[in-house]
């Protein structure tokens, strides 16, 4: 089975139980036979590869030491023949080696702890590992420990953990690393060492292990048979950070957020198993199941100064993922004397169930496009802010229905098009966008400029992932691979590789202080465009569905409306003093560090930790920046006139 992805960067963490040394070589091969333009491994790509496995052990550079980093380069150097003849000694050795400088960093962190205090709160550090070396002796490490150690110390403290607590708190973080550098097995270090070598092909190629591939298809699917809670591991424990409404969890009425998951029986039964200190990922499985099952759960609560332990017998039921499918919401605004009705239709991600009529991103949309028809609506903001991307076909055919027919996108010198006649919503129409959005997001956002049809506004670009992936199945044991097939290029000719979708009308944003984006990530394809094959049968002049393009004219005015509202909003003047404040800022400070404790951002973060859904839904839609795209499209909407196909029409082509 294989078909067509466009989406954001996902990491590879765990790989089947059955992958052993053998199946390395096949699997890489595997991977350059279908890559773009990858095809052979030779002494470029094998750097490229060690580089990767370094970053894959060590990211920010705080265990190995230079000396480490020159044995991983002579033991992988030549390793692609060693895996030919079946042979992973190396990747062992290496991983021995790794193992050893966590203890050592443990040890020495047992050691300052024990003798620290108080935060000393003149420390300034660099964490950025692009602006530092590996350390070349022990006490350099030792140097720059004892500064990370304070950091995390103070990251603590603010949360209102006394000293000593949080000491031990950090002392246990580095016995748990030693435990799980410990239990490594050696079908994970293999994944760690494919992983490596499909990033080393590009960053958005990638090995699915059989776990891994389950969990991208609950993802694309937006369903999954378990409890329904959002989980997260903090200092060992599997805390509940959300109960999904109308799950088993929600309407047993007996869990709530902050509940500690401390053991898990699968199937009902009374043999429980710890979970303290055990991988997330690997919780979540223990508790997931066929829906009907029975799972129990041994539960720690804290109540006060003391804490109360129980059992809850759940029976777990097929869960629907709310918060990442298309939501709308309608906004009456005051406009002079008259009420003007703006709809924000959010798009978390391009969804696609790939069984036989299942719930898909394009079925959402069009839904709450007719819906938003039937009241009439004066404008619309197609929210994709946020949007790493998803399924290619719904992107095609979300983009099409906001223009008659015509081509959305080209890729492997195949243009896809959109077939349906019908235009779903003809009204002044602005796209928010920001960094975040990438792929399938670039693609609609894209073509609706191209076309004119919309207003592209929010942050300055896009993500700039213009590549397309194929996911193709390996055996049930050994998962399956994704590789990059090509670029894809908008209806004007422009890939939006690297460049993204850039606005029209743009929101100071705290995105653009970082060098992020497509274009920043290690082995991204270049660039390039091909020839414009814009449609004309996209425009429609005449009728129910006739829409009217957006005029360079038109985004002058928007422009002017929009820095004028920008310059005197105080939630934007706070986003461009912070920006102008951390522009050049390379050191982290402690100081500032304990003076954010107290700040209205940090307040407001640990407010959304315990919000529901809906109450996170209304803090978003009263953001600066939806607030501001609202605007734009009540500006937009006395430029552009509004006409309606009669809801009849619709709700035929909604049936079909």
């Amino acid at each position: 089975m294989k078909w067509f992805f466009l989406g954001f960067i996902l990491s590879i963490t765990s790989i089947s139980q059955a992958q052993e040394c053998q199946h390395i070589q096949p699997i890489m091969q595997k991977l350059m036979a279908n890559h773009t333009s990858q095809n052979t491994y030779n002494q470029t790509l094998e750097n490229r590869v060690i580089d990767q496995y370094i970053k894959s052990l060590d990211a920010g550079k705080l265990y190995l030491l230079a000396d480490d980093i020159a044995f991983i380069h002579k033991k992988m150097t030549g390793s692609y023949a060693s895996l030919r003849k079946r042979d992973c000694k190396f990747l062992s050795e290496i991983q021995a080696v790794f193992q050893k400088r966590i203890e050592e960093r443990a040890k020495f962190a047992d050691s300052f702890l024990k003798s620290l205090k108080a935060v000393d709160k003149t420390v300034e550090i660099n964490l950025d590992p692009k602006a530092r070396e590996y350390s070349k002796t022990s006490a350099d490490a030792d140097a720059f420990q004892k500064k990370h150690l304070q950091l995390q110390l103070a990251n603590i403290l603010i949360t209102d953990v006394k000293l000593d607590e949080a000491k031990e708190m950090l002392k246990r973080r580095y016995a748990r690393a030693i435990k799980f550098a410990k239990d490594k097995k050696d079908d994970e270090i293999y994944a760690n060492y494919l992983e490596s070598f499909a990033h080393s092909l590009d960053p958005h190629t990638s090995y699915f292990s059989k776990k891994v591939s389950e969990d991208f298809r609950i993802n694309m699917s937006l369903s999954l048979e378990g409890i329904g809670a959002t989980l997260s591991s903090e200092d060992g424990f599997t805390v509940i950070q959300q109960l999904v409404p109308g799950g088993a969890a929600a309407k047993s009425g007996q869990l709530a957020s902050q509940d500690k998951i401390m053991a898990v029986a699968k199937d009902g039964d009374k043999k429980f198993e710890p979970v303290y200190d055990m991988d997330l990922s690997d919780v979540v499985r223990l508790i997931r199941g066929p829906k009907g099952t029975k799972v129990n759960l041994k539960v720690l609560r804290k109540e006060g100064s003391k804490t109360k332990n129980f059992e809850v017998l759940l029976t777990r039921e097929k869960i629907n993922l709310e918060d990442e499918a298309a939501q709308i919401t309608y906004m009456d605004k005051k406009v002079g004397n008259a009420t003007k009705k703006i709809a924000v239709l959010t798009l978390p991600s391009f969804y696609a169930d790939g069984t036989i009529g299942g719930r898909t991103s394009s079925k959402d949309v069009r839904r709450l496009l007719v819906e938003a028809s039937k009241k009439k609506i004066d404008g619309l903001v197609f929210d994709l802010a946020n949007n790493g991307g998803g399924s290619l076909d719904d992107a095609v055919k979300i983009a099409g229905m906001f223009f008659k027919t015509g081509n959305v996108v080209s890729h492997q010198d195949t243009r896809l098009a959109d077939i349906d006649p019908t235009v779903y919503y003809s009204g002044p129409m602005v796209v928010l966008i920001n960094r975040l959005s990438a792929s399938a997001s670039e693609i609609v956002s894209g073509a609706l400029k191209d076309y004119k049809r919309a207003v592209i506004v929010g942050g300055d670009h896009t993500f700039g992932k213009g590549s397309v992936q194929q996911v193709q199945q390996l055996s049930e044991e050994l998962g399956a691979i994704k590789f990059t097939v090509g670029l894809f290029y908008l209806p004007g000719g422009k890939s939006t590789q690297h460049a993204g979708v850039h606005s029209d009308v743009i929101f100071p944003s705290l995105l653009s202080l970082d060098d992020f984006g497509e274009k920043s990530l290690d082995y991204s394809l270049p660039p390039d465009s091909v020839p414009n094959f814009i449609s004309k049968s996209a425009y429609e002049n005449e009728g129910p569905s006739r829409w009217s393009p957006v005029t360079d004219e038109m985004i002058g005015v928007l422009k002017k409306k929009s820095s004028a509202r920008v310059a005197k909003n105080k939630d934007f003047q706070k986003i461009e003093k912070d920006i102008s404040e951390q522009k050049d800022k390379k050191l982290i400070k402690i100081a500032d560090i304990f003076k954010d404790k107290d700040s209205e951002d940090s307040k407001k973060r640990e407010k959304l930790k315990t919000m529901s859904r809906d109450e996170r839904r209304k803090e978003y839609l009263e953001s600066a920046e939806v607030q501001e795209a609202v605007n734009i499209a009540l500006d937009l909407a006395k430029e552009i006139p509004v006409v309606y196909a009669g809801t009849k029409s619709l709700d035929k082509d909604l049936a079909n």
